[in-house]
């Protein structure tokens, strides 16, 4: 049992956190810790708190992952809180080894025609995160976090994404421009939305290599990035409704897209 805040696992479990521990991310609850163990993640180590080891499901999350050669450590209550991120932990917290979000891997992990989304700006962790549950729910076949948009690995957008963050293949921190560019090397259209677009989202031909860009919550795309883009396309809207949150319009534009490429 670890009582103190000054233990080291227990120091070392706050910098992961804190995104201090290069490579490492950290899992917070029971239902995400499911879908880290699912995902097989490589779990260095698990913080835990007795009565979570108590409950029936809890038990078995344990037992699994300590098959799998996770090192296990009760804390009391006092040092989970100490640990956690959220305000009521659920007992468990797993110290893990992060996917790669790097181009290369990135690259190597799509389909030939792809639909890929691209964050750009997106600054709120949550957002981010839904963005992710709703590319993966739709069968994106990546994600693109350019410089600036929130980490896609903080814990409030691991939990957000509830385990899309594990499975999608994501690129982090390259340029407005390079995403551009990669996509015209590779051509893979590039969609914005714009509000003040001729097009709908429904109209457009989603059929082939796409990217959808989508831009920061306050602003979206700026004029200039939005000309750099193939098409543009707008969703209509009653007034005196102007704009989406950005995880809701992204959804919207997605599973047109999906149907019209025969996924629903």
């Amino acid at each position: 049992m670890i009582n103190s805040r000054q233990n080291s696992l227990a120091r070392r479990a706050r910098a992961v956190r804190e995104r201090d521990v290069e490579g490492l991310i950290f899992v917070e609850g029971l239902r995400l810790c499911e879908e880290a163990a699912r995902s097989r993640l490589y779990v260095e180590d698990i913080l835990f708190t007795e009565k979570f080891a108590s409950d029936e499901r809890g038990a078995r999350l344990l037992e699994e992952l300590r098959r799998v050669g996770a090192r296990a450590a009760e804390v009391s209550e006092d040092v989970l809180d100490f640990v956690a991120d959220t305000k009521t932990p659920q007992g468990i917290v797993l110290l893990a080894n992060g996917p790669a979000c790097d181009a290369v891997t990135f690259e190597s992990s799509l389909t030939r025609e792809p639909l890929v989304v691209v964050m750009h700006g997106i600054n709120n962790a949550a957002n981010a995160g839904a963005m992710l549950r709703v590319a993966e729910a739709a069968g994106a076949a990546g994600v693109v976090a350019t410089q600036g948009t929130a980490d896609l690995l903080s814990p409030k957008a691991l939990r957000s994404a509830m385990g899309s963050a594990f499975r999608l293949p994501i690129w982090s921190g390259a340029s407005f421009h390079e995403v551009i560019e990669w996509c015209h090397v590779r051509e893979i259209e590039t969609v914005s939305t714009d509000l003040d677009a001729k097009q709908s989202h429904t109209e457009h031909d989603w059929h082939g290599a796409h990217a959808i860009i989508c831009g920061a919550e306050a602003g979206g795309l700026a004029s200039e990035e939005i000309a750099q883009t193939n098409a543009r396309v707008r969703i209509p809207m009653r007034e005196p409704v102007e704009s989406l949150n950005v995880a809701v319009a992204l959804g919207v534009v997605l599973y047109e897209a999906a149907r019209q490429r025969g996924f629903a």
